[in-house]
């Protein structure tokens, strides 16, 4: 199955709860931190959310 990487570019103070919360449940916390996903409909629901927040790779 496809994976895609995602490292989070963007700090989520003064963001909204649902968006500190999608960045978690992406595994991501800290800033410049990446993760490897499976490329799901639902991982690219939530990437879709914070797109402002993250870089995608493959």
């Amino acid at each position: 199955m496809a994976t895609v990487k995602i490292t989070q570019t963007g700090s989520p103070i003064r963001r909204t709860k649902d968006q500190r919360a999608t960045l978690v449940g992406l595994g991501l916390n800290k800033m410049h931190k990446t993760v490897e996903l499976t490329d799901t409909p639902e991982v690219r629901g939530m990437i879709r959310k914070v797109q402002h927040m993250v870089q995608v790779e493959g």
